[in-house]
Order: C-alpha cells, then sequence, then structure tokens
C-alpha cells in the first residue's frame, strides 16, 4: 500500500492513496475427482494391453456398482511406454508397461473411501490423486471480492486517520487483482499406491484481491 500525489500541469494535483484489498471465504467442497490407474507390464505390449483392458473392465464395473453414474467415469490418459533396464552400461530391454487411468466425479464426499477401497480391490494399483472440488464457484467468490473490498476500504482509512488526511470514501478507481492462475476452486490430495481411508477433505479456500484508489 501506498499514498502518493498525482499532478498534471493543466490540473490541480490529485492525491491519492492506493492500498490492496483481501477477502477469503472458506467453504467444505461438494464433489471429489479421483483420478485411479491400473498398471501391467509384459515382454508382448498386446498381452500387457489385454490384461490391462480385462481389469479396468472389473475395476470400472465395481465403481458404476456403487451407484456412481457412467458419465462421471472418463478416461484420464492411455500410455504404452517400453521399459529398459541398465546393466554394465548397456541397455537391455525390460518389456512394456502399460497404464490406464481414468477420472471419476463423486458427488457424496462421504462415498470417496468407499471407491477407493472398491477399486483397489478390483484390481487398480496406483490412486494417483484426489481433488476437493466446488461447483458454482461464482457466487462464493463475489462474496470473497466483496470483503477484499470492504478490506481495501479499511486500510485506506487506517492510514488516512494515521496520517490525519481528510479521505473521500468513494474509490476512484478499483482494480480486480487476478492471479496468474486464477482463484483457487479445489484442492489436491497426493495419494500413494496403497490408498489410506478414510479421507478428511476439509475445507477450500477461495481468494479475492483488489488495488483500489483514494483520493484525500
Amino acid at each position: 500500500m501506498y499514498y502518493s500525489n498525482i499532478h498534471h500541469p493543466s490540473l490541480p494535483p490529485m492525491r491519492v492513496i492506493t492500498v490492496t484489498g483481501n477477502g477469503k471465504i472458506s467453504v467444505q467442497p461438494n464433489y471429489v475427482q479421483i483420478q485411479i490407474e491400473v498398471i501391467t507390464e509384459g515382454k508382448d505390449v498386446s498381452i500387457a494391453q489385454q490384461e490391462n483392458a480385462n481389469i479396468m473392465n472389473r475395476v470400472i464395473q465395481s465403481i458404476l456398482a456403487l451407484s456412481i453414474p457412467k458419465e462421471d467415469i472418463q478416461t484420464a490418459a492411455y500410455n504404452v511406454f517400453p521399459n529398459y533396464d541398465y546393466i554394465e552400461g548397456k541397455q537391455v530391454f525390460r518389456g512394456y508397461e502399460v497404464t490406464n487411468a481414468i477420472t471419476v466425479k463423486v458427488k457424496d464426499t462421504s462415498q470417496i473411501g468407499t471407491v477407493i477401497d472398491t477399486a483397489v480391490q478390483y484390481g487398480a494399483n496406483r490412486i494417483s490423486g484426489i481433488q476437493f472440488k466446488i461447483e458454482n464457484a461464482d457466487s462464493t467468490y463475489q462474496q470473497a471480492l466483496r470483503l477484499a473490498l470492504q478490506n481495501a476500504q479499511m486500510k485506506a482509512k487506517t492510514i488516512a486517520d494515521s496520517m490525519k488526511l481528510p479521505l473521500h470514501p468513494q474509490p476512484i478507481e478499483i482494480v480486480e487483482v487476478n492471479e496468474a492462475a486464477g482463484p483457487v476452486l479445489f484442492k489436491s490430495v497426493a495419494m500413494s499406491e496403497s490408498a489410506n481411508t478414510p479421507i478428511e477433505q476439509g475445507q477450500i479456500t477461495i481468494s479475492a484481491a483488489v488495488r483500489v484508489k483514494f483520493q484525500y
């Protein structure tokens, strides 16, 4: 924050206080997105792919049986890579690794542990991450924006009162400050290959910031 004089040759000097206001709102996530992976290996790529497909089909069917809609299950990635070992400085082909990843949207967050345990039980061997998210976050962001404006006004008043300046209450400029990545609307949790349940969802914090100029 700072205060300064803005002067134009043809106009009387305008004295300005510029402050940055911040606002935050913490909310409970209303759905979670889980990435579930099946990884298989084999010397023959077609066999490794077929084994992978069989396991993933079982995993998907087990998740559907938990009343997760089919449209909430999507393929996230499918990769086939050759694996090599290095023996005495030489590259030795070990076989192929096939990775099939799906994302599952779970609207009932109390089901998170059950979905993970079920997927692992039916052959998934990596839960690569979960993201707690919120839908229709715009209204929450607007609340944070209002708090940011109030915060800016309080800062400007504090400066004016401390410096005994006659602050004009109406700002002459308001600029919404967007971070490079935008407001955070989800919280990620990294998972190891063996999932531990239950998983605590916590809260998501949505932030807003504004830069405001006041005349005094």
